[in-house]
């Protein structure tokens, strides 16, 4: 789909249909072909009777961050912890939409293309908005998200790669000028929050994610992107992995079954771990996992600690390996008293949320480490309030 052709209506859940694609790859294709002909849900659900009841008692387990908790957070809490149904929190719901902030978030993604992007790292990009959006539970049913997911649709590669207008300046390699183009620092992204958003798997999502898993090599994911950006190549050797642009596909990658458990998954957790091991000696790409990259640090949009551990719990098979539980480990160290965590380093451009200060404990960031801990099952929750 490209130009300004209307996409067709966003879908809910992943398709079954068998797969119908075969691509080229770096390795060989007994290696990647999926075991299974089906993409099955990410995860088995729960008897809906169980539901509540269960939620109840988990909640209690968090009932101190609940009441530190704004009304955003609350709903995120209670869906992504607590695991209660959806369609039971609809009054959370109504009270996270209304409050500004998210309002603001959510005018802002609307207007998805409004301009160009010339720093990936910017936390104002509407994409970094719209996955912090997702991060909480919010989807297509919600008017603006519907429209961003629109507006990403509208352009699209025959490769099936999503586009972003991109201005690389001319003493970077770029053209200088605002265009469409991708890379691996943004397509994966796009893709990324189709897929939380509820975009119909095969129609919108799989060729994309084909094409850029066939980019993977033995040690993760290069930098690279579309002729639109000219001769642009970040600053590293070319025969280097990109760090974010591994981070990122691995995040994507983990949520489709097909690939979770595939080599270009495998490689990018272990290229992540590797570089973790190395941290000392290895920063490809400029990219470092020194004194800066430890701190913790929300949202989490960039190249940090609590952004890989998120990606790498993810991947079962990595939870008992002694570099992954290094880091889980350091996290955990970050906790206060009553398990709460307090931001070592912020993005001043986010100052008006809790996460925006290193004064005094986030309830976000809290969530967020909470997030990790549990998926790898060494969250033992909020101690109560002293």
């Amino acid at each position: 789909m490209s130009g300004g052709s209307r996409p067709r209506r966003l879908l809910k859940g992943y398709c079954r249909e068998e797969r119908c694609f075969i691509f080229f790859h770096a390795f060989p294709l007994s290696d990647i072909l999926p075991a299974a002909k089906q993409i099955p849900p990410i995860v088995s659900a729960p008897s809906p009777d169980s539901l509540p009841e269960q939620g109840k008692k988990v909640a209690m387990k968090y009932e101190e961050l609940l009441s530190r908790s704004d009304d955003w957070l609350k709903y995120a809490i209670r869906l992504n912890l607590c695991h209660e149904p959806k369609e039971c929190l609809e009054k959370e719901r109504k009270a996270a939409l209304s409050d500004s902030r998210i309002m603001g978030f959510l005018h802002d993604v609307a207007d998805f293309h409004g301009a160009a992007i010339t720093n990936h790292r910017d936390p104002d990009l509407p994409i970094h908005k719209l996955l912090f959006l997702l991060g909480l539970g919010f989807d297509a049913d919600v008017p603006e998200i519907r429209t961003a997911a629109d507006e990403i649709m509208k352009h699209r590669e025959d490769s099936g790669i999503f586009q972003s207008l991109t201005n690389i300046p001319r003493h970077f390699g770029g053209t200088g000028e605002a265009a469409f183009s991708w890379c691996l620092c943004d397509a994966p992204l796009l893709l990324l929050a189709l897929l939380k958003a509820g975009a119909e798997y095969r129609e919108h999502i799989m060729r994309g994610v084909e094409y850029l898993a066939s980019l993977c090599r033995q040690n993760g994911f290069p930098c690279a992107g579309s002729r639109e950006l000219g001769r642009f190549r970040g600053p590293g050797r070319k025969e280097d992995p990109c760090p974010y642009a591994t981070l990122i596909m691995a995040d994507l990658l983990a949520r489709i079954p097909e690939y979770r458990d595939g080599p270009a998954a495998a490689a990018s957790a272990e290229a992540l771990l590797s570089l973790w091991e190395n941290s000392r000696e290895r920063h490809p790409y400029l990219f470092h996992m020194g004194t800066d990259f430890r701190k913790l640090k929300a949202p989490s949009l960039w190249y940090d600690l609590l952004s890989v551990a998120a990606v790498l719990s993810r991947f079962p098979r990595v939870h008992a390996d002694p570099r992954f539980k290094e880091m889980t480990g350091l996290i955990k160290s970050k906790g206060d008293e009553e398990g709460f965590f307090t931001p070592e380093s912020v993005y001043l451009k986010l100052k008006a949320w809790d996460f925006g200060q290193k004064k005094t404990p986030s309830p976000y960031l809290t969530y967020l480490c909470l997030r990790i801990l549990d998926r790898v099952g060494q969250g033992a929750g909020l101690q109560p309030a002293l």
